[in-house]
């Protein structure tokens, strides 16, 4: 392995030299995500292995090339699993793209996101040199967390190159409640779920042939569960169509995200406490309790999209581009207040002071 980091740190160093780009890449599952990916492969494939597991104190460490499938059929061999439930998007995923990316799956509202299970993790800068962060258990956690920081800086501060997380045993009971509801009955139900002691886990609403269906899936003590089966009403879903249903929403192949070949797919974060937006329509999914919500809509909606998602307290976001090419010069990411993209120019100048690391990846100039 030293070997490698000596090839890659050289790698790095002759094109800061040169001032010559650099796109870090896994297994290219998510390249699609952001703006246009320039420069020359720096390859992460032979970073792979897992250098340390610790099933009693819940703490895995991983090489960043590691394929994610690999990573998480060892934690299922010991009962445990990664609860932010990271979006693959094809079978070549790795765990650094994961980190990377940032992304996380429908338990996201109640579990957390990846960023608050990078326990530490080491990094390879701008300049070639290993930088280590964080550590293997939470308490080392304190000041600047720079090793969170990674999680969606999409390669654009270094070359992540192993990686500590926090993975939990998988929960004794899980059922999967469907009932019917529009838009505005299921926010109002999911507020006031969520101020229940319930074990709710996940949620999607969005409309069946011309049905609105709000899906809640449970997680927890098999008395809990059943619990609320009890008392939150709907039909309960069998296990293996369940499974499939949030297996669909994680990676994106649900019927919901399939769209025209002039509409992209934007991602609105928005408060849980938003109510109906009348530009997300019907055709909307909402999920994270109505914290995240996948509409379709031409490049042309973009700054209506954008003023609707600050004026809710939110952003928006450009996930995938029209297939015809008409969204090509539209931004990805929400555009950043003064005080924060100064923030990301001094970051991206301490960790990257020639620039090389995707350049323009996520906004234009940095």
């Amino acid at each position: 392995m030293e070997s490698v980091l000596t090839s890659l740190a050289e790698q790095i160093r002759s094109a800061a030299a040169a001032a010559t780009p650099l796109r870090i890449r896994g297994g290219g599952s998510k390249d699609f995500y952001g703006q246009q990916l320039v420069g020359a492969l720096l390859d992460t494939g032979a970073l792979r292995g897992v250098t340390s597991y610790e099933p009693s104190e819940l703490v895995v460490t991983v090489r960043a090339g590691t394929p994610l499938a690999e990573l998480e059929q060892l934690l299922q061999g010991q009962s445990q699993f990664l609860p932010f439930e990271p979006p693959h998007f094809g079978a070549a995923a790795t765990v650094g793209g994961m980190v990377a990316a940032g992304l996380s799956g429908p338990a996201r509202a109640a579990s957390g996101g990846v960023r608050d299970y990078v326990l530490g993790l080491t990094l390879m800068s701008g300049q070639g040199r290993l930088l280590q962060f964080g550590g293997q258990v939470m308490k080392n956690v304190a000041g600047y967390d720079v090793s969170r920081l990674m999680a969606g800086s999409m390669g654009t501060l270094g070359l992540i190159t192993e990686v500590s997380l926090k993975v939990l045993p998988r929960p004794m009971a899980e059922a999967t409640l469907r009932l019917e509801a529009d838009q505005a009955d299921a926010l109002r139900r999911l507020r006031a779920w969520a101020a229940r002691p319930l074990p709710l886990d996940a949620s999607a609403w969005m409309r069946v042939d011309g049905r609105g269906l709000l899906h809640l899936r449970l997680r927890g003590a098999q008395a809990a569960v059943h619990a609320a089966c009890q008392s939150m009403g709907g039909e309960r879903v069998d296990a293996a169509p369940a499974h499939a249903f949030w297996q669909s929403l994680r990676e994106h192949s649900a019927d919901v995200f399939t769209r025209p070949d002039d509409a992209c797919l934007w991602r609105l974060s928005v408060p849980d406490t938003t109510g109906v937006m009348p530009l997300a329509g019907d055709d909307a999914l909402l999920e994270w309790g109505g914290a995240q919500r996948w509409i379709h809509a031409g490049a042309a909606q973009a700054q209506a999209l954008r003023d609707a998602a600050e004026r809710a307290g939110g952003t928006a976001t450009l996930f995938r581009r029209a297939a015809d090419g008409s969204a090509a010069d539209t931004p990805v990411f929400h555009p950043l207040a003064p005080a924060l993209l100064q923030i990301h120019r001094a970051l991206k100048q301490q960790f990257d002071p020639a620039g090389i690391f995707g350049p323009g990846r996520m906004f234009a100039g940095l």
